[in-house]
Order: structure tokens, then sequence, then C-alpha cells
């Protein structure tokens, strides 16, 4: 049987990356496709049966030939494919016009709607009721140095607000800055270079506007290798679990956001299409000196990440988590330097066995701030109950 009359995209069908989430529904087992860039309000739900076929769609053979190695119907196969291409799962025509679509739509508002940051509750009211909450159980560090910059957690606020809050208990007697700059982790999206937030973010306590001078400064002089990918920050929940900290303490600052990849792991490929972190940090700081003006910079950084939920092979125990300490202590010495290059030298040569999440912010946080002195103020493993993951974080100040 031939797919001659489909589209090219169609009959030779790439998928593009899915996040599939597990559902039951009378007994039987379904996976929800979602996409990670949400470009679709619709979310495709295929039988479990059917997984192991999308790893066939690899741009590389068409449907005939799949479906001669399936011993499958092409017919079945054509349908599956014109599911997936309908909410833009393929690589192609429709995916490209949904997403021209969604950028446009973010555009014309002048931000990106409400992430995360939303579990903090559906009013203002709510979220700083929350976030006052968490901040009268926190200790006051008493810091006697003015603070430049924090590391904090991105975890969710349920397991991280500890070390949200004793990061952000840092900033009380802080004069409100010109900007923040704040770097996150990519953790589902398209781009492997670093990824500028265009715009500004939406939150339950309002709009956080973009500092539209820095951020055309460095479109400007990096191009759109540096925004190409921007919808990476829709679902992204590094920069935005911030976000109604910094409005609670200072209100509408204007921000410059970007996701930084990890230096430790290479690029898909050099060909100036990507940003590197070092070429940002190096660009960003030339702009910031020619602003002007006091910027706080705010690394967004989970640590190490260990338990069978991440490939190991056997549940977290107390000697795990001993073992861990131990290794994050030493890591974060070196981060408390203030060096980044001693910093980033331990990290490549232990290669990062625990996985901490978050290097490139952290390492990119150092060479932008030029810390006098870092202080760790709280330390935190979030375990379940089964063992199955750790997760660890801290609040550092940088001074």
């Amino acid at each position: 049987m031939t797919t001659t009359p489909l589209p090219d995209h169609l009959r030779m069908p790439h998928l593009r990356p899915i996040q599939p989430i597990g559902l039951q529904k009378d007994g039987k087992q379904f996976v929800a496709l979602r996409d990670p860039q949400m470009l679709c309000k619709q979310t495709m739900v295929i039988p479990v049966q059917a997984m192991p076929v999308l790893q066939f769609f690899r741009g590389e053979e068409d449907l005939d030939a799949i479906a001669q190695r399936l011993k499958a119907p092409v017919e079945q196969l054509a349908a599956l494919v014109q599911g997936l291409d309908q909410v833009g799962l393929l690589w192609g025509p429709t995916f490209e016009r949904l997403e021209r679509e969604l950028k446009e739509e973010i555009a014309t508002r002048g931000a990106y709607p409400m992430g995360a940051a939303g579990s903090l509750g559906e009013s203002a009211e709510q979220c700083r009721k929350r976030l006052d909450a968490w901040l009268a159980e926190t200790d006051d560090p008493e810091l006697d140095e003015p603070v430049r910059g924090l590391v904090a957690p991105h975890l969710d606020y349920e397991r991280g607000w500890p070390n949200y809050a004793a990061a952000y208990r840092c900033i009380e007697r802080v004069e409100r800055p010109d900007r923040i700059v704040i770097l996150g982790t990519n953790h589902f999206g398209l781009g492997d270079g670093v990824v500028l937030a265009e715009h500004g973010f939406e939150t339950p306590l309002g709009r956080v506007s973009s500092d539209v001078g820095i951020v055309s400064a460095m479109i400007e002089r990096l191009g759109k290798p540096l925004i190409i990918d921007q919808l990476d920050h829709m679902p992204e929940h590094s920069v935005q679990l911030h976000l109604p900290w910094l409005q609670h303490r200072w209100g509408d600052v204007p921000m410059v956001a970007a996701l930084v990849p990890d230096p430790l792991a290479p690029m898909v490929e050099e060909d100036g299409e990507r940003v590197t972190g070092e070429r940002f940090v190096e660009t960003l700081r030339e702009v910031l000196d020619a602003a002007g003006g006091r910027t706080f910079f705010i690394a967004s950084a989970d640590l190490s990440h260990v338990g069978p939920q991440f490939g190991e092979p056997r549940p977290v125990d107390d000697q795990r988590r001993h073992d861990v300490e131990l290794h994050d202590r030493e890591m974060m010495a070196k981060f408390l330097t203030g060096d980044a290059e001693e910093f980033l030298g331990a990290m490549r040569w232990c290669n990062n066995p625990t996985r901490w999440c978050s290097v490139g912010n952290m390492s990119a946080a150092l060479m932008l701030a030029r810390p006098a002195g870092v202080e760790l103020i709280d330390y935190r493993q979030a375990v379940d109950e089964q063992g199955m993951v750790l997760v660890s974080s801290a609040a550092m100040a940088m001074f």
C-alpha cells in the first residue's frame, strides 16, 4: 500500500520531543503525549500499546517501510501520524505554523502566560499569604554584607519552600535594584544553547516586565539564535518559580531571564546557530556595564538528583543521603570560593556523578556577579517515603 498521497512530513514522519504521561481509564492504560512547548491546547492520547511505534518516527523511513517492519496496516500508521500532526507533534509545516502563531500571540500580549508560578494560588492575596507564612517561619540570616545575588532552588514549592524562604530573607534589607538577571535551566525545551526570554511573564501578583533595553541590546549583538527557541520559557519552571518572591519584595523590577546550558555537556553542533554560555556571559557583562545601574543576579539551581527515578538501581537510604550530602558540600565549597573556573574544574573532574542540573547557570552567575564572597545559608534534601527520588538544593548569598 502506497503512502504517496500524504505530504512529505507525514510520509516520512519525524516526531518532536514529547513528554509521555501515563493515564488510566476504565481499567485501560493510555499515554498522554504532552508537548513541552505547549503549542496546541489539545493533548493527544494514545493506547500504551502504541508507544513503541513512535520510536520509528525519526524522519528516516517512510510509512510503507515502517508498516512492513511492524507488520501493521499502513492505514493505521497514517491515521496516527495525522493525529500527531494536528497537534503539532511532528516536525513540519503544522509545527512551524503553530509555533509562529504562538510567538505572535505572546509578542502581542507582551508576556508569556502564567505557568509554574500559578501554583502559589489563583489570587494575589493567596500568593502573598503563602509567601508571608513561609518567610515568617524562616530565620533571619543576619548577613553583614549587602547581597548582590542569590542561589535558590527551582524545586516545586511544597518540597523546596524552606530554601526559597531562606534565600529571599537575605534580601529583606536590600535596596530595589534597577534590574534582575535570573538564570535558569532548560529542562524540557528544544534549545541546547542559551535561550533568552524576549518578553515579560505573568504571575499571580501581576506582570513582570522585561528589561527591554538590555534584552534588545543582547539580541542585536547575538542575533536570532538567542531567541529562536524562546518558547522553551513557556513550560520551564526554573525562572517562573522565582518571580512571585521577587515581586513580593520589590514589585515589578525589569527582568532579564535566560536558560543556560550545562557547560559539561557538548552542544549538538558548533554551527553558529547556538549561543554558548561563555559567549552569553561575555556579551551580557559588556551590555550591563554599558547600561550602568545596579543589577541583582539569581541562579535558579537544584543540586543532586539521585534514586531510581533518575536511573539508579536502588532506593535512597540513609547511607546514600549521607554520601550525597558529602559530595554536595564538597562541590558547594568550590562554588563558595566565588571562582567559576574552580567550580567548573571540580565538576569536570568528578564528572557530576549525582546529576547537578544547574552547573551552567551557577557558573554563569559567578562570572556575571563577580562576588567578593559567597555564603551558604541553608542546605536541604527532599526525599520521598519510598526512596525513589532525592533532590537536594541550597540557599546561597553572593556579596
